[in-house]
């Protein structure tokens, strides 16, 4: 016996972010419950067309081009939505200003410690297995890898 549909009007109690995690948990796919508004297909096709992972800020930048009385929490909270879904990626690092990914195929990050710019990493070696690792009291779910290096343009730069 499966779990039960929740109605849409019971979750509109929820904030988008509860509401995503509760579908998740019943297994149920978000993004097919919720209509593909003209805004979300704009953000999410600027971030498609772009391989330079932008901020928010730069998103809101690239959809006003098209849809110049759209808002930034219009913006972030699509974002927010997309990447919750599975549609796109947030590349989220403490300290650092989230990044996002149209690109949801699996691949790595490399970051310039000088400049902050991110690439794509897609042949990137082996990764160990976390099964045996010792965790002190965590079972780990997922994990993130972010190479670090100088990207040709600052190497450049410096010499």
């Amino acid at each position: 016996m499966g779990l039960p549909k929740i109605s849409a009007s019971t979750l509109d109690f929820f904030t988008f972010q509860e509401q995503i995690l509760i579908r998740k948990h019943l297994g149920e796919d978000f993004m097919s419950q919720t209509r593909m508004t003209r805004q979300r297909a704009l953000i999410l096709e600027a971030l498609r067309n772009v391989t330079s992972h932008p901020t928010a800020d730069e998103i809101y930048g690239m959809v006003r081009e098209k849809m110049p009385r759209i808002s930034l929490g219009t913006v972030y909270r699509n974002l927010d939505l997309l990447a919750n879904s599975g549609e796109i990626l947030c590349l989220d690092r403490a300290g650092a200003q989230k990044h996002f990914d149209g690109d949801t195929r699996p691949h790595y990050h490399v970051r310039c410690k000088h400049c902050g710019r991110i690439g794509d990493v897609f042949a990137a070696p082996a990764l160990p297995s976390f099964n045996d690792v010792a965790t002190g009291g965590f079972t780990i779910e997922h994990m993130d890898v972010e190479f670090t290096g100088v990207c040709n343009a600052c190497r450049d730069s410096a010499n």
